[in-house]
């Protein structure tokens, strides 16, 4: 496409990873995966802002914590200070939502409710959201 960037089509293509990534946070929540779902919704928030930084001209994007990226993302639009205080919510189910160790007892499968999934959800598609929005919003190159 004219005008298109290499940044702009990874943001693409982590966008669209993100997307399906909701997708399957709601499956897993529907079906009682409630850590795996909220896991997922760590990643769906996790690929929204990978995109948003390579659609604003990041050329590396490292880490997983969405505490960093979104402390990252705030240096092209500061806005996403409105959004980082619910995003790093997710960040606790990176460990905490796969491994045994993580828990002071028992397993991630048993420790996590409907209520947890459900909060994820929620909270992955406004940055979900709040991404796309922001993307759309970037002068094309």
């Amino acid at each position: 496409m004219p005008g298109e960037t290499p940044g702009r089509t990874q943001a693409a293509r982590w966008l669209a990873q993100s997307e399906r990534d909701l997708g399957d946070v709601r499956f897993c929540a529907s079906g009682g995966r409630h850590a795996l779902a909220c896991f997922m919704a760590h990643q769906c928030a996790e690929k929204a802002v990978t995109a948003f930084l390579y659609a604003s001209g990041a050329e590396d994007v490292w880490g997983h914590a969405l505490a960093d990226l979104c402390q990252d993302a705030m240096a092209f639009e500061p806005g996403f200070q409105t959004i980082q205080s619910a995003a790093v919510l997710l960040d606790k189910h990176f460990f905490m939502a796969r491994y045994p160790s993580a828990l002071p007892g028992g397993i991630p499968a048993d420790a996590y409710d409907g209520n947890e999934s459900a909060r994820a959800v929620e909270i992955a598609s406004e940055v979900l959201a709040f991404c796309r929005q922001r993307i759309a919003e970037l002068p094309s190159a």
